[in-house]
């Protein structure tokens, strides 16, 4: 594969809500924060570095939460890449409480998400959030007044397009009678895709799916195997060509994997550039892991 300066533009582009154009292939900032998703990074400096540079090899799509830490990976953000550039979209997501290390919990009152908008806002050092995502239903609380409040933070201009975390179909269709959904973002990867109604619905309505962990590759990497006897012939690794698969799976499909390396995004944004034939994605569309 030949690197360019900007990679990730190979990936292609998709417009989110109508007038948020992103290339396809972004940079989820959970990684950015210590074991358990919880605390300080081991090498703050390293991560720092790592946001700087995904801007470089072309991601205009950041996608975190005030959960990732908490706090961490908004912060990390904010202090590696403000003032941003133009065209860079930083989504977030509020509605998920911790506790500690792998510790989460779901709170979507309306006066919580409202606290949890305004606190991004400042974090982030933002005027307005491009794309706000409810991270989980609250099973305590109305899925209606949660999006009322989301719907009314959108209508005072601190919110721009609304996105929605781990929902089935039949959820995402009752929540776009009470908000306009613009994208999905479930866990959903080669070995994992108990989500393809939801893809296939997210495609027949031109929402965003955003995968979340986008990499996983189970036992089908292991050598010898098939993922990795195809990944030779393409000079790729496993997990490049698992992205590819996920870019080739549909359009509206936004994936955003993770690291706090340098190296492991660099690798990871390469995977725009990988070119699956028909028979490729078939053989890689039948295996399971």
């Amino acid at each position: 594969m030949t690197q360019t300066a900007a990679p990730v533009h190979a990936s292609g582009t998709f417009v989110l809500g109508g007038d948020l154009e992103v290339h396809r292939l972004g940079f989820g900032a959970m990684q950015l924060t210590g074991r358990g998703i919880w605390g300080e990074p081991t090498d703050r400096d390293e991560c720092i570095r790592v946001l700087r540079r995904a801007v470089e090899l072309g991601v205009d799509l950041i996608d975190t939460a005030d959960s990732y830490g908490p706090y961490v990976s908004e912060d990390l953000i904010r202090e590696a890449l403000h003032p941003y550039p133009e065209g860079l979209v930083i989504a977030t997501k509020g509605g998920l409480t911790r506790a500690g290390p792998g510790d989460w919990r779901p709170v979507a009152r309306p006066a919580y998400l409202r606290q949890c908008v305004e606190m991004s806002l400042r974090r982030l050092g933002l005027e307005r959030i491009d794309l706000y995502q409810l991270h989980r239903v609250d099973p305590e609380t109305p899925m209606q007044d949660s999006l009322g409040e989301l719907r009314a933070m959108q209508e005072e201009g601190k919110i721009r397009h609304i996105g929605v975390s781990e929902v089935d179909v039949d959820t995402i269709q009752a929540m776009r009678q009470v908000v306009d959904v613009v994208s999905v973002q479930n866990l959903f990867n080669l070995t994992d895709r108990h989500h393809e109604d939801v893809v296939a619905y997210c495609e027949r309505e031109g929402i965003g799916f955003i995968p979340w962990f986008p990499l996983a590759t189970g036992a089908l990497a292991r050598p010898g195997g098939p993922l990795a006897n195809l990944a030779k012939r393409h000079d790729a690794t496993a997990s490049q060509l698992a992205l590819a698969w996920l870019l080739r799976r549909s359009p509206v499909v936004l994936p955003i994997p993770g690291t706090s390396s340098v190296a492991h995004l660099e690798e990871n944004c390469a995977a725009a550039a990988v070119q699956l034939s028909d028979e490729e994605y078939d053989e890689l569309s039948t295996l399971t892991g």
